[in-house]
């Protein structure tokens, strides 16, 4: 009601019609806070239908446990979570279009918080790298995307180029490699894909490596001479991954310890 209403209005409507008797100004307030509060008022005369929007910010407010990983729990209109499902029926949105919007809203989290989470991860690996080795370390990616890789460890004898993948969940090591960050690894003696997980305060807990010789086995294959893939997800098994970054080991500083060393030197 509010695009065609004033706000006075629309509160003394739902106070006092009796077809809304059932809903007390208390909670007509609570609702009207929530839509405040999730941008729904910013737009009132929007094109996405109203249903749609309120879904999204529902879906984006829920806190839902699932939701971070909805890519791998909710791979069709099927598998939408009871939760899901009863606020979409409440507001008249069919499942197929449901499912829809769970993957649209999941991709926008998905964006935000690898952002967030990857330059986290980044950062605290310079601090690690710089503390436990006596090399200049500088994070690359900080003012350019185009070298493909994020830090680079400065040493004559054993440089190093690190892509950085950082993660906050447990069990489950998942992330998007590029074409660019491929054809780079393919070309540079010095690259090496490392995995830094973190707490949810963003403190690294663990540092894995990758082989250069795994992605390879994993990433797609150009088939035609027309296409070309860009980017590619990886789900690395634990067997994949190597404890700390062991090519470091060479420039490590006397009695260094931490989650940069291999499994040997962690005792």
């Amino acid at each position: 009601m509010l695009p065609n209403s004033s706000t006075a209005r629309c509160r003394a409507f739902f106070s006092d019609h009796s077809d809304f008797s059932d809903l007390t100004p208390t909670q007509y307030e609570a609702a009207y806070s929530w839509l405040e509060e999730n941008d729904l008022l910013l737009d009132l005369h929007s094109s996405t239908a109203v249903g749609e929007r309120v879904f999204r910010a529902a879906l984006a407010s829920s806190g839902a446990a699932w939701l971070p990983d909805a890519d791998a729990l909710v791979r069709g209109p099927e598998e939408l979570p009871e939760d899901a499902l009863r606020t979409a029926e409440a507001l008249g949105i069919p499942e197929d279009d449901a499912y829809k919007q769970v993957s649209a809203v999941w991709g926008k989290i998905d964006t935000e918080a690898r952002a967030l989470i990857g330059n986290a991860g980044e950062l605290a690996l310079v601090s690690l790298i710089t503390e436990a080795t006596g090399a200049r370390v500088e994070h690359v990616a900080e003012y350019s995307d185009h070298f493909g890789y994020d830090i680079a460890v400065y040493s004559r004898r054993h440089p190093l180029h690190i892509e950085a993948k950082s993660t906050v969940r447990r069990g489950r090591v998942a992330f998007y490699l590029s074409r660019h960050e491929y054809e780079t690894m393919r070309r540079d003696p010095a690259w090496q894909l490392v995995v830094v997980q973190l707490t949810r305060h963003l403190d690294v807990a663990a540092v894995a490596s990758v082989s250069g010789e795994w992605v390879s086995l994993q990433v797609p294959q150009d088939k035609g001479s027309f296409g070309r893939w860009e980017a590619c997800r990886l789900d690395v098994p634990p067997d994949a991954l190597a404890c700390g970054i062991p090519r470091l080991a060479p420039l490590f500083r006397p009695g260094t310890t931490g989650p940069l060393l291999p499994d040997a030197q962690n005792g």
